[in-house]
């Protein structure tokens, strides 16, 4: 006989050994693909992109995520043989759209991005070719 009590939101249940002896006869109620409160990851159970996903980093639904939607979308549904090689126009109008409003990148707290890096090394070795050429 198991023991059963509620403290505010939780149920403690308490079961003897002789409660786990016998199979369990619960039955799991099958997914729903369309209820909003389940998480399904990435990709729906029907296909469809889960904009909720928290894999995506609120990129969905900030400033830039109609322009990120349409980006991610063309991707995930490209049919060519170098995947997302027909989204270079989605693709660039997200990166542009995101280069209006740097501030507003949900993944970054001011830390340094790779491309601002590269653009110091090609800046920094330009200036040190201009100088050798000079000094020649």
């Amino acid at each position: 006989v198991a023991y059963c009590w509620q403290e505010g939101k939780d149920r403690i249940i308490f079961v003897t050994k002789e409660d786990h002896e016998t199979p369990s006869n619960v039955e799991l109620a099958s997914d729903d693909p369309n209820d909003p409160l389940e998480e399904h990851g990435l990709i729906l159970p029907h296909g469809d992109l889960s904009w909720n996903c928290p894999c995506l980093g609120g990129m969905a639904s900030g400033v830039c995520g109609e322009q990120f939607k349409a980006a991610f979308s063309c991707f995930h549904c490209s049919t060519e043989d170098v995947k997302g090689s027909d989204c270079v126009d989605q693709f660039r109008a997200m990166q542009e759209c995101m280069q209006k409003y740097p501030d507003l990148d949900p993944q970054e707290e001011k830390k340094e991005k790779p491309a601002d890096r590269l653009e110091e090394m090609a800046a920094s070795e330009a200036t040190t070719t201009k100088k050798e050429e000079g000094s020649s």
